[in-house]
Protein backbone atom coordinates (compact mmCIF):
# COMPACT_ATOMS: atom_id res chain seq x y z
CA UNK A 1 0.00 0.00 0.00
CA UNK A 2 1.40 3.39 -1.03
CA UNK A 3 2.30 5.82 1.71
CA UNK A 4 0.49 9.17 1.87
CA UNK A 5 2.59 12.00 0.35
CA UNK A 6 3.21 14.99 2.62
CA UNK A 7 5.25 18.16 2.34
CA UNK A 8 7.19 20.39 4.71
CA UNK A 9 7.62 24.15 4.42
CA UNK A 10 10.54 25.29 6.55
CA UNK A 11 12.78 22.25 6.64
CA UNK A 12 15.88 23.88 8.13
CA UNK A 13 14.68 24.86 11.61
CA UNK A 14 14.69 22.55 14.62
CA UNK A 15 10.98 21.76 14.19
CA UNK A 16 11.60 20.98 10.52
CA UNK A 17 14.57 18.81 11.41
CA UNK A 18 12.51 16.88 13.96
CA UNK A 19 9.71 16.40 11.43
CA UNK A 20 12.17 14.93 8.94
CA UNK A 21 13.46 12.55 11.62
CA UNK A 22 9.98 11.40 12.64
CA UNK A 23 8.63 11.11 9.09
CA UNK A 24 11.64 8.98 8.15
CA UNK A 25 10.30 6.31 10.49
CA UNK A 26 6.59 6.75 9.77
CA UNK A 27 5.00 3.69 8.14
CA UNK A 28 2.17 5.56 6.37
CA UNK A 29 3.42 9.09 5.65
CA UNK A 30 6.07 9.83 3.03
CA UNK A 31 7.92 13.13 2.84
CA UNK A 32 7.99 14.04 -0.86
CA UNK A 33 8.51 17.83 -0.79
CA UNK A 34 10.71 19.94 1.50
CA UNK A 35 11.20 23.68 1.05
CA UNK A 36 13.59 26.43 2.11
CA UNK A 37 14.42 29.60 0.23
CA UNK A 38 17.95 29.73 1.61
CA UNK A 39 18.82 26.10 0.82
CA UNK A 40 16.85 25.50 -2.39
CA UNK A 41 18.65 23.02 -4.63
CA UNK A 42 20.39 21.25 -1.74
CA UNK A 43 19.74 17.53 -1.10
CA UNK A 44 18.36 16.85 2.37
CA UNK A 45 21.21 14.42 3.01
CA UNK A 46 23.66 17.30 2.64
CA UNK A 47 21.73 19.42 5.13
CA UNK A 48 21.19 16.56 7.54
CA UNK A 49 23.94 13.93 7.46
CA UNK A 50 21.92 11.77 9.87
CA UNK A 51 19.84 10.83 6.81
CA UNK A 52 22.83 9.25 5.04
CA UNK A 53 21.77 6.01 3.37
CA UNK A 54 18.05 6.73 3.70
CA UNK A 55 15.72 7.58 0.79
CA UNK A 56 14.90 10.97 2.34
CA UNK A 57 18.51 12.02 1.80
CA UNK A 58 17.85 12.24 -1.96
CA UNK A 59 15.01 14.75 -1.63
CA UNK A 60 16.15 18.05 -3.13
CA UNK A 61 15.01 21.09 -1.17
CA UNK A 62 12.82 23.41 -3.24
CA UNK A 63 11.90 27.06 -2.96
CA UNK A 64 8.39 27.32 -1.45
CA UNK A 65 5.64 27.18 -4.07
CA UNK A 66 2.07 26.46 -3.01
CA UNK A 67 0.98 25.11 -6.40
CA UNK A 68 3.84 22.60 -6.52
CA UNK A 69 3.20 21.50 -2.94
CA UNK A 70 -0.53 21.11 -3.50
CA UNK A 71 0.01 19.04 -6.64
CA UNK A 72 2.34 16.61 -4.86
CA UNK A 73 0.96 16.42 -1.31
CA UNK A 74 -2.24 15.54 0.51
CA UNK A 75 -1.08 17.42 3.59
CA UNK A 76 1.61 20.02 4.25
CA UNK A 77 3.34 20.91 7.51
CA UNK A 78 4.19 24.59 7.93
CA UNK A 79 7.25 25.01 10.18
CA UNK A 80 7.62 28.74 9.59
CA UNK A 81 7.70 31.89 11.78
CA UNK A 82 4.44 33.57 12.79
CA UNK A 83 3.01 35.78 10.08
CA UNK A 84 4.35 33.60 7.27
CA UNK A 85 1.77 30.82 7.48
CA UNK A 86 -1.39 32.80 6.80
CA UNK A 87 -1.07 33.27 3.03
CA UNK A 88 0.51 29.87 2.39
CA UNK A 89 -2.26 28.14 4.35
CA UNK A 90 -4.95 29.93 2.36
CA UNK A 91 -3.33 28.95 -0.94
CA UNK A 92 -2.90 25.29 0.02
CA UNK A 93 -6.41 24.96 1.40
CA UNK A 94 -7.88 26.53 -1.73
CA UNK A 95 -6.07 23.87 -3.75
CA UNK A 96 -7.53 21.11 -1.58
CA UNK A 97 -4.45 20.31 0.50
CA UNK A 98 -4.73 19.88 4.27
CA UNK A 99 -2.47 21.94 6.54
CA UNK A 100 -0.89 21.51 9.97
CA UNK A 101 0.52 24.89 10.98
CA UNK A 102 3.31 24.79 13.57
CA UNK A 103 3.46 28.58 13.82
CA UNK A 104 1.23 30.70 16.07
CA UNK A 105 -0.90 32.09 13.25
CA UNK A 106 -4.04 30.06 13.96
CA UNK A 107 -3.75 29.22 17.67
CA UNK A 108 -5.53 32.27 19.07
CA UNK A 109 -9.24 32.40 18.32
CA UNK A 110 -9.52 36.17 18.78
CA UNK A 111 -7.78 38.09 15.96
CA UNK A 112 -7.49 41.16 18.18
CA UNK A 113 -5.59 39.17 20.79
CA UNK A 114 -3.31 37.87 18.02
CA UNK A 115 -2.64 41.41 16.80
CA UNK A 116 -1.89 42.62 20.33
CA UNK A 117 0.63 39.89 21.17
CA UNK A 118 2.22 39.31 17.75
CA UNK A 119 2.27 42.88 16.49
CA UNK A 120 0.49 42.40 13.14
CA UNK A 121 -3.12 42.11 11.97
CA UNK A 122 -4.51 38.70 11.14
CA UNK A 123 -5.05 38.39 7.39
CA UNK A 124 -7.12 35.19 7.35
CA UNK A 125 -9.94 35.67 9.85
CA UNK A 126 -12.24 33.17 8.16
CA UNK A 127 -9.58 30.49 8.43
CA UNK A 128 -8.93 31.49 12.03
CA UNK A 129 -12.53 30.57 12.82
CA UNK A 130 -12.14 27.24 11.02
CA UNK A 131 -8.83 26.14 12.53
CA UNK A 132 -8.85 23.47 15.24
CA UNK A 133 -6.43 23.81 18.16
CA UNK A 134 -4.46 20.58 17.93
CA UNK A 135 -3.92 19.44 21.51
CA UNK A 136 -4.93 15.77 21.09
CA UNK A 137 -6.22 15.15 24.62
CA UNK A 138 -8.60 18.11 24.41
CA UNK A 139 -9.54 18.37 20.75
CA UNK A 140 -8.65 15.05 19.17
CA UNK A 141 -12.34 14.42 18.46
CA UNK A 142 -12.41 17.56 16.31
CA UNK A 143 -9.25 16.74 14.38
CA UNK A 144 -10.85 14.32 11.96
CA UNK A 145 -10.72 13.62 8.26
CA UNK A 146 -13.11 16.53 7.77
CA UNK A 147 -10.62 18.97 9.30
CA UNK A 148 -8.58 20.99 6.79
CA UNK A 149 -6.54 23.17 9.11
CA UNK A 150 -4.99 22.43 12.50
CA UNK A 151 -3.15 24.94 14.66
CA UNK A 152 -0.38 22.99 16.34
CA UNK A 153 0.05 24.09 19.98
CA UNK A 154 3.13 25.85 21.25
CA UNK A 155 5.79 24.01 23.24
CA UNK A 156 5.30 25.68 26.63
CA UNK A 157 1.48 25.57 26.40
CA UNK A 158 1.41 21.84 25.61
CA UNK A 159 2.67 20.81 29.04
CA UNK A 160 1.24 23.65 31.12
CA UNK A 161 -2.29 23.27 29.72
CA UNK A 162 -2.32 19.49 30.18
CA UNK A 163 -1.04 19.95 33.72
CA UNK A 164 -3.73 22.41 34.81
CA UNK A 165 -6.86 21.43 32.86
CA UNK A 166 -8.07 18.65 35.21
CA UNK A 167 -7.74 20.84 38.31
CA UNK A 168 -9.54 23.78 36.69
CA UNK A 169 -12.23 21.66 35.07
CA UNK A 170 -13.16 20.10 38.42
CA UNK A 171 -12.82 23.31 40.42
CA UNK A 172 -9.91 22.01 42.49
CA UNK A 173 -8.00 25.27 42.08
CA UNK A 174 -9.05 28.86 41.57
CA UNK A 175 -8.93 30.33 38.07
CA UNK A 176 -7.14 33.34 39.56
CA UNK A 177 -3.64 33.68 40.98
CA UNK A 178 -2.10 30.88 38.87
CA UNK A 179 1.67 30.90 38.36
CA UNK A 180 3.46 28.81 35.72
CA UNK A 181 7.25 28.69 36.08
CA UNK A 182 8.91 26.87 33.17
CA UNK A 183 12.42 25.97 32.01
CA UNK A 184 13.27 25.16 28.41
CA UNK A 185 16.26 23.80 26.56
CA UNK A 186 18.04 26.03 24.05
CA UNK A 187 16.41 24.44 20.99
CA UNK A 188 13.22 26.22 22.02
CA UNK A 189 14.82 29.48 20.87
CA UNK A 190 15.05 28.18 17.30
CA UNK A 191 17.98 27.37 15.04
CA UNK A 192 18.68 30.82 13.66
CA UNK A 193 22.08 31.96 14.97
CA UNK A 194 22.02 34.62 17.68
CA UNK A 195 24.35 35.76 20.42
CA UNK A 196 21.94 34.69 23.14
CA UNK A 197 22.05 31.04 22.11
CA UNK A 198 25.80 30.70 21.56
CA UNK A 199 27.36 27.90 23.60
CA UNK A 200 29.25 30.28 25.88
CA UNK A 201 26.08 32.28 26.50
CA UNK A 202 23.94 29.25 27.40
CA UNK A 203 26.34 26.83 29.06
CA UNK A 204 26.80 26.98 32.83
CA UNK A 205 24.09 29.58 33.42
CA UNK A 206 20.32 29.94 33.77
CA UNK A 207 18.29 33.00 32.88
CA UNK A 208 14.71 34.20 32.78
CA UNK A 209 13.27 35.90 29.71
CA UNK A 210 9.97 37.25 28.44
CA UNK A 211 8.56 37.76 31.93
CA UNK A 212 5.05 39.11 31.58
CA UNK A 213 5.40 39.41 27.81
CA UNK A 214 5.93 35.91 26.40
CA UNK A 215 3.67 35.27 23.41
CA UNK A 216 2.58 31.85 24.65
CA UNK A 217 0.74 33.54 27.54
CA UNK A 218 -2.59 34.22 25.73
CA UNK A 219 -2.56 30.72 24.23
CA UNK A 220 -2.29 29.17 27.70
CA UNK A 221 -4.94 31.48 29.11
CA UNK A 222 -7.30 30.78 26.22
CA UNK A 223 -7.32 27.03 26.78
CA UNK A 224 -7.35 27.19 30.57
CA UNK A 225 -10.37 29.50 30.37
CA UNK A 226 -12.22 26.81 28.42
CA UNK A 227 -11.45 24.28 31.16
CA UNK A 228 -12.43 26.68 33.96
CA UNK A 229 -15.46 28.04 32.08
CA UNK A 230 -14.33 31.50 33.15
CA UNK A 231 -11.52 33.92 32.27
CA UNK A 232 -8.06 32.90 33.46
CA UNK A 233 -5.04 35.12 33.98
CA UNK A 234 -1.67 33.52 34.70
CA UNK A 235 1.80 34.69 35.60
CA UNK A 236 3.98 32.85 33.10
CA UNK A 237 7.73 32.83 33.76
CA UNK A 238 9.90 31.12 31.13
CA UNK A 239 13.60 30.38 31.64
CA UNK A 240 16.42 29.17 29.42
CA UNK A 241 18.52 26.32 30.82
CA UNK A 242 21.74 24.75 29.47
CA UNK A 243 20.32 21.65 27.80
CA UNK A 244 19.38 20.89 24.22
CA UNK A 245 15.75 19.91 24.48
CA UNK A 246 12.95 19.52 27.00
CA UNK A 247 10.64 21.68 29.11
CA UNK A 248 9.97 21.33 32.82
CA UNK A 249 7.14 23.47 34.17
CA UNK A 250 5.92 23.87 37.73
CA UNK A 251 2.46 25.42 37.99
CA UNK A 252 0.94 26.70 41.23
CA UNK A 253 -2.79 27.02 41.88
CA UNK A 254 -4.74 28.10 44.97
CA UNK A 255 -6.84 25.13 46.16
CA UNK A 256 -10.60 25.60 46.48
CA UNK A 257 -11.34 22.12 47.80
CA UNK A 258 -9.70 20.39 50.79
CA UNK A 259 -8.55 17.38 48.78
CA UNK A 260 -5.76 15.02 49.67
CA UNK A 261 -2.94 14.12 47.30
CA UNK A 262 -4.54 10.71 46.87
CA UNK A 263 -7.82 12.32 45.79
CA UNK A 264 -6.14 14.75 43.38
CA UNK A 265 -4.03 11.95 41.92
CA UNK A 266 -7.17 9.84 41.37
CA UNK A 267 -8.84 12.78 39.62
CA UNK A 268 -5.90 13.24 37.24
CA UNK A 269 -5.59 9.52 36.60
CA UNK A 270 -9.27 9.34 35.70
CA UNK A 271 -9.05 12.41 33.46
CA UNK A 272 -6.21 10.95 31.40
CA UNK A 273 -7.20 7.28 31.56
CA UNK A 274 -7.67 7.18 27.78
CA UNK A 275 -4.72 9.44 26.93
CA UNK A 276 -1.77 7.23 25.95
CA UNK A 277 0.73 10.10 25.90
CA UNK A 278 -0.09 11.57 29.31
CA UNK A 279 1.55 9.75 32.20
CA UNK A 280 0.34 10.71 35.68
CA UNK A 281 3.31 9.59 37.75
CA UNK A 282 2.92 7.70 41.04
CA UNK A 283 2.41 9.78 44.17
CA UNK A 284 5.72 11.14 45.40
CA UNK A 285 7.39 10.95 41.96
CA UNK A 286 8.17 14.14 40.04
CA UNK A 287 8.97 14.32 36.30
CA UNK A 288 12.35 14.79 34.68
CA UNK A 289 12.93 15.97 31.13
CA UNK A 290 15.16 13.00 30.32
CA UNK A 291 12.23 10.64 30.88
CA UNK A 292 10.34 12.17 27.93
CA UNK A 293 13.23 13.10 25.61
CA UNK A 294 12.34 12.50 21.96
CA UNK A 295 8.81 11.30 22.77
CA UNK A 296 5.17 12.36 22.81
CA UNK A 297 4.84 11.84 26.54
CA UNK A 298 3.70 14.53 28.94
CA UNK A 299 4.66 13.39 32.43
CA UNK A 300 2.71 14.91 35.33
CA UNK A 301 3.71 14.97 38.99
CA UNK A 302 1.47 16.32 41.76
CA UNK A 303 2.08 17.89 45.17
CA UNK A 304 -0.57 19.13 47.60
CA UNK A 305 1.08 21.77 49.78
CA UNK A 306 -1.11 22.05 52.88
CA UNK A 307 1.02 24.82 54.40
CA UNK A 308 0.37 27.24 51.52
CA UNK A 309 -2.92 25.67 50.44
CA UNK A 310 -1.64 25.25 46.91
CA UNK A 311 -1.63 22.50 44.33
CA UNK A 312 1.73 22.15 42.58
CA UNK A 313 1.66 20.49 39.17
CA UNK A 314 4.98 19.57 37.57
CA UNK A 315 4.99 18.65 33.88
CA UNK A 316 7.77 17.53 31.56
CA UNK A 317 7.58 17.44 27.77
CA UNK A 318 10.05 17.31 24.91
CA UNK A 319 9.72 20.71 23.27
CA UNK A 320 10.62 19.46 19.78
CA UNK A 321 8.56 16.26 19.70
CA UNK A 322 5.56 16.71 21.99
CA UNK A 323 5.82 20.48 21.81
CA UNK A 324 6.07 20.70 18.03
CA UNK A 325 6.76 18.05 15.39
CA UNK A 326 5.50 14.87 17.02
CA UNK A 327 2.27 16.59 17.94
CA UNK A 328 1.99 17.83 14.35
CA UNK A 329 2.24 14.25 13.11
CA UNK A 330 -0.37 13.12 15.63
CA UNK A 331 -2.72 15.71 14.16
CA UNK A 332 -1.84 14.74 10.60
CA UNK A 333 -2.57 11.10 11.42
CA UNK A 334 -6.12 12.00 12.48
CA UNK A 335 -6.67 14.33 9.54
CA UNK A 336 -5.66 11.58 7.11
CA UNK A 337 -7.70 8.81 8.71
CA UNK A 338 -4.81 7.03 10.42
CA UNK A 339 -4.53 5.84 14.01
CA UNK A 340 -3.30 8.82 16.08
CA UNK A 341 -0.31 6.93 17.50
CA UNK A 342 0.99 5.76 14.11
CA UNK A 343 4.72 6.40 13.86
CA UNK A 344 4.82 7.87 17.36
CA UNK A 345 5.36 4.84 19.58
CA UNK A 346 8.68 6.30 20.71
CA UNK A 347 10.56 5.28 23.86
CA UNK A 348 12.62 8.04 25.55
CA UNK A 349 16.19 8.56 24.36
CA UNK A 350 18.36 7.60 27.33
CA UNK A 351 20.69 8.61 28.85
Amino acid sequence: MARIPVGLVGVTGYAGMELVRLLAGHPDLELVQATSRQHAGTPLGQLYPFLHGRPEAKIVVQSPDSATLAAACRLVFLAVPHGAAMEVSAQLLKAGTKVVDLSADFRLRDPEVYAKWYGLPHQQRALLEEAVYGLPELYGHKVTEATRLVANPGCYPSGIILGLVPALREGVISSRDIVADAKSGASGAGRKPSTGTLYCEVSDTLRAYGLGTHRHTPEIEQELAVAADSPVTISFSPHLVPMNRGILATSYGRMQQPLSLEEVHALYTSCYADAPWVRVLPEGTLPETRWVRGTMFCDIGLVVDRRTDRLLVVTAVDNLCRGASGQAIANANRMLGLEPCTGLDLPPMMP
